[in-house]
Order: structure tokens, then sequence, then C-alpha cells
């Protein structure tokens, strides 16, 4: 494909991907809307054009690894596991139920394939993708390891801790993605508690910092390849993006961060994204 078809394909991916979790979310009756639909994008460019795995062969040694940080977000990393032959679609359907492998927050004693982290508190994810990367660098491995966090996340002092241990080892296999969409569950970041000024923060820890749209393909498939050139420092991308993307009457509204659509907002969320 053209570099134009590609975008566009992956676009119309991610509006797939959305989909599929304001429907997976609405059968569940809890869940998380707004975050999940903010990072459809990101999950999208990773799973779809950048990283290397095998779906059938989930614990190919040398395969990327993606750490879900926030693991509040599970849907959609579950849908996008799901799109790229992990485990069939139509398990989609059993999010949150008694039972089911696909849990509020990505479990890997349940035997779901694709998932590196079994994530529940805040603020863990950094220190993991940092141990994965340093065994990777020490066994000579070449694969990468994407970290992804909340923005409100950072106000975890475990997430500093990681950073500045990334560093002090010069882990440049290590890309650490924080969705910025500056909205946590009690309001703004810049209220609850100001994470600014966050570039120069991370530059100070000594990693490179990079930004891009984080809901715009073409912006992140840039940033991401210049980000998966780097070897000599861990690289960090704050990925500005708007929480609830797609469906507008939910944009930027913090209270959709834990909250899910009933089945009349599910219609008019589908007509929305069409």
């Amino acid at each position: 494909m053209s570099d134009k078809e590609t975008i566009a394909w992956l676009e119309k991916k991610a509006k797939e991907i959305r989909k599929e979790i304001l429907i997976s979310l609405t059968g569940a009756a809890s869940g998380h809307t707004g975050g999940s639909l903010g990072l459809a994008d990101i999950f999208t460019v990773l799973y779809f054009y950048k990283m290397r795995y095998r779906s059938a062969e989930p614990d190919w040694d040398d395969r990327d690894r993606l750490v879900l940080s926030i693991g509040h977000v599970a849907p959609v990393l579950y849908v996008s596991l799901a799109h790229a032959g992990f485990f069939p679609k139509e398990e989609l359907a059993t999010l949150r139920k008694l039972g089911s492998r696909l849990q509020g927050h990505p479990s890997r004693d349940r035997g779901l394939p694709g998932i590196e982290l079994a994530a529940g508190s805040l603020g863990q994810g950094l220190s993991v993708a940092v141990g994965m990367a340093l065994a990777a660098s020490m066994d000579h491995k070449q694969h990468k390891i994407v970290a992804i966090m909340g923005d409100g996340e950072l106000q975890e002092g475990s997430i500093w801790e990681a950073a500045m241990s990334a560093a002090h080892h010069k882990l440049g296999n290590i890309i650490a993605i924080i969705d910025r969409n500056k909205q946590q569950i009690d309001g703004s970041t810049s209220r609850v508690m100001e994470i600014e000024p966050l570039c120069d923060k991370w530059r100070s820890f000594g990693w490179v910092v990079k930004e891009c749209n984080g809901n715009d393909i073409r912006d992140i498939i840039n940033t991401l390849n210049d980000s998966w050139r780097s070897t000599a420092r861990p690289t960090v991308i704050i990925a500005n993006t708007i929480m609830g993307k797609g469906v507008p009457a939910i944009e930027n509204d913090h209270t959709w961060h834990g909250r899910v659509p009933d089945k009349k907002d599910l219609v008019d969320f589908l007509n929305a994204l069409r």
C-alpha cells in the first residue's frame, strides 16, 4: 500500500476498534470509556503498523513488549489483541463477566495471550518495563519495550524512581508513552495535582523527550519511527490526546473516566463514529 492508503487503512481500523470498545463496555455495564477511546489511535499504530509480534506464538522471544501500566483502559488493549488475532473477537462480549479471561484489569493468570503485565495499582508499569528492558539489554536482544502510562499516573512517586533507573542504565530499548489527555477520575490533572512542566521533568531525568498528537495517525507513526531508532537513552513520548475521542458528546469530559454507555447511548455514539 502507498503511504496515503496505509494511513487511511489505519484510520479505518482505529474507528473499528472504537466501535468494539463501546459495544463491549455497554455489554459489561461497567468499565472505563474515556481513556480507552482516547488511546485507540496509538494502539492501532502499535499493533497494526509498528510492533513485531506473532499472534499465533504470543511468547515469541523476539517480540516487542507492550506494558499497559494504566490497566483500567484494558478494553482498548483487549480489542486490539482480538483484531490482531491473539484470540477470537467473539470473546470481547465476555468483558468483565464472571469467569471471563477479559477482566476489568489485564490479568496473566487467566491465560489470555498477549498480556505482558497484570496491571491494577497505578504507578507500577514503568518499573516492570525497566526490568524487561534491562533483561533484554543484558541478553543482547533487539526488541523494544513500550510502556503506556496515564498522565494522572505520573503523580505516583514510583514512576520517577523507574525513570531515574532507566536513564542510569542507558536503556535505549524502552519507549514510554504518556496518554496526556489532562483528565483523571476527579477532574483535570492541573486541579488534582499539577504535573507540568512535563517535558522539562523528563529531560532532567535523562530521557529523550518527544511530543505528538496522540489522535493523529500520521503524527504517531512519524514519532514512533523516530523513537524506534533511539538506542543510547530511554525515550518518552508525550501523546496529547482527547479523552473520549471519536464521540463528541463525551470528549474531554472527566466524568466518562469510569462511566459506560447504556443501550441508548451506544446507538448515539456509534452513529457519531459513523
